[in-house]
């Protein structure tokens, strides 16, 4: 088995009294797709700011390509990327004119291809000279996706990606995301609470509850672990402490 992307171990972040996560440990294969659940407060957007260095863990580590994260920074934040539907994009710059900025910041080389691809990829010659401030909800969605996915990241974070967007813009995006892990290798992690949208999306599944990894494997295995038949009845479940 090739090593994994991201090797997580004992992570944990304090503040003050409060353990926001506590002595998690997970690993990203290459490739792979994890999905990350749990209720509001388990822990999720916390571990995600580690991930991406945002914030300092109280304690544990975390490696990625075989990194490790605090001697490695520079070098791993170079192929990790991130993408919501609650983040923005500067409002005076076009859609292309943001994507040539993020090019320029990651210092690519082949920056006026990357952005054809990914505007043809993404369905967004139309707006392509748009203003930020003009796009909806669901094109400026398309366009921090197209952001993030414009490096050419080894592992890309996914926070909600198609919240609050109509079914034809969240089925665009997670149709884009499924074919562009196929093409090129990318592993994702990934949180939505539409579980719906996380069988379809994960190879596997990791439960958050106060902190803690309750449960993660594959979903049959989970919902079998539960005794029940999707992954709502499972979340409502852990969410009120039945376990």
């Amino acid at each position: 088995m090739p090593a994994p992307i991201v090797r997580v171990h004992n992570l944990t972040k304090r503040f003050g009294d409060f353990t926001a996560v506590d002595h998690i440990s997970f690993e990203i294969q290459p490739g792979e797709t994890v999905g990350l659940l749990g209720p509001n407060g388990a822990g999720k957007t916390t571990t995600f700011q580690m991930l991406l260095d945002v914030i300092t863990p109280t304690h544990g580590t975390i490696e990625m390509f075989g990194l490790n994260l605090v001697d490695h920074r520079e070098t791993i934040l170079r192929q990790v990327n991130f993408s919501s539907t609650y983040i923005s994009m500067p409002y005076a710059l076009t859609v292309e004119e943001n994507l040539r900025v993020v090019g320029w910041l990651y210092g690519l080389t082949d920056v006026n291809k990357r952005i054809d691809e990914m505007v043809d990829k993404l369905g967004m010659e139309a707006i392509r000279h748009t203003l930020t401030r003009k796009l909806s909800s669901g094109q400026a969605t398309m366009l921090t996706l197209a952001k993030a996915v414009m490096i050419k990241p080894k592992i890309l974070l996914l926070d909600e990606p198609t919240a609050s967007l109509d079914p034809d813009i969240a089925h665009k995006i997670k149709g884009f995301l499924k074919d562009y892990r196929e093409t090129s290798g990318l592993s994702m992690l990934y949180t939505s609470h539409n579980m719906r949208e996380m069988e379809e999306m994960s190879d596997r599944i990791m439960f958050l509850r106060r902190g803690k990894i309750i449960t993660q494997g594959t979903t049959s295995e989970v919902l079998a672990q539960y005794g029940e038949r999707d992954l709502e009845r499972v979340f409502v479940k852990i969410s009120r402490d039945h376990v």
